[in-house]
């Protein structure tokens, strides 16, 4: 049977990836995107749920019934203005997201998280993402997967100097970050969806994936074409 998937925060960079690799994975038909602003994306397969207040998910429930929820929510301090505005996004909407997903028996979740989440840290961003996966794990217990990217490569809509810099610098010097250190190296936003897609499928068990392990599974899918 062909399956339905819904998306939570198509617009960003891995939620657009996973837009284009749905639409064309035979899977897949039907893809549901819960966005704040309409897409500038095409395709039969797509039906676009214009939301702007996340908090109202529970008022959209009858349209988002499906075979896996991908979240893909996440924005910067700077973007969003203040830390509290920063938890309401990165915190508050996937708790929101898994909660929607226990009381529909959605079968699989994937949400993408952090490297180096921990809700120990001092770090104000990763404690925030350990704190998601913490709330996360005790709102949904279905397939359960979090997906723990490091520094995202791809085309962004939104101009971030440093994450631009950043790039830059691994395309020339990630040949270092090899054996323990692969988890460090940048990563395709295209391979992190590949990935999410791959592991949707997933009996439970394992439910953390670190960014070496997505680059993996991303590159025996890009083998297989």
């Amino acid at each position: 049977m062909k399956k339905t998937a819904v998306i939570f925060g198509a617009s960003g960079l891995v939620g657009n990836e996973l837009c284009k690799l749905l639409s064309e994975d035979n899977e897949f038909d039907e893809i549901k995107t819960v966005v704040r602003t309409r897409l500038d994306f095409f395709s039969d397969k797509i039906k676009q749920i214009i939301l702007s207040d996340f908090s109202k998910l529970n008022d959209h429930r009858d349209t988002l019934k499906g075979d896996v929820f991908f979240c893909c929510i996440g924005t910067t301090i700077k973007k969003a203005g203040s830390p509290d505005s920063f938890l309401k996004v990165d915190l508050d909407i996937p708790v929101a997201v898994a909660e929607l997903a226990e009381t529909l028996a959605i079968p699989s979740l994937v949400v993408v998280s952090s490297l180096g989440a921990d809700e120990k840290s001092s770090n104000f961003y990763l404690k925030t993402k350990g704190k998601m996966e913490t709330k996360v794990k005790e709102a949904y217990h279905g397939k359960l997967k979090f997906v723990r990217p490091s520094l995202l490569m791809g085309n962004r809509k939104e101009f971030r100097f440093g994450e631009k810099i950043a790039v830059i610098f691994m395309k020339i010097f990630g040949w270092i970050f090899a054996g323990p250190l692969a988890r460090y190296r940048g990563i395709k936003a295209a391979d992190v969806a590949r990935s999410m897609i791959k592991i949707s499928g997933f009996s439970s068990g394992k439910m953390i994936y670190e960014s070496d392990e997505l680059a993996r599974l991303a590159e025996k899918q890009n083998k297989r074409k």
